[in-house]
């Protein structure tokens, strides 16, 4: 297996496949990197020569915020919507969707698990 910025990458895919791995890579800026880089074709990681995934290393470092940086970057964004107390901080805060959805019925992934609650049912008369 490739290790590129700290991840390792499969040698059966494609190299566009296997960047994706990657955090912060997907299929536009893998594209890109290849581009950059300088490899032709899309040949597998495997069949890849030692200078093209030197290269593409090198791409990826200077252009690209990747795995660690990007998600402290991500999550230091999110600590300071919440510093601020911002709307979007607390609905970050208090674990609820932040960008508008309705929450009476869906949301379920954000919530967690439905609680019944006792006396909620309507009773026929």
């Amino acid at each position: 297996m490739a290790r590129v910025a700290g991840v390792d990458i499969p040698d059966g895919k494609r190299v566009e496949v296997a960047l994706r791995r990657i955090y912060g890579i997907g299929p536009t800026i893998a594209l890109r990197v290849l581009d950059s880089a300088g490899v032709n074709g899309n040949p597998r990681v495997q069949d890849l020569p030692e200078a093209d995934l030197n290269r593409i290393r090198e791409v990826i470092d200077k252009e690209n915020k990747v795995e660690g940086d990007l998600r402290r970057e991500i999550n230091m964004n999110i600590r300071r919507l919440m510093d601020i107390g911002s709307y979007r901080g607390l609905r970050h805060r208090r674990g609820l969707p932040v960008h508008g959805q309705r929450t009476k019925t869906n949301a379920r992934t954000k919530r967690g698990g439905r609680r019944t609650v006792a006396g909620r049912r309507q009773t026929r008369k």
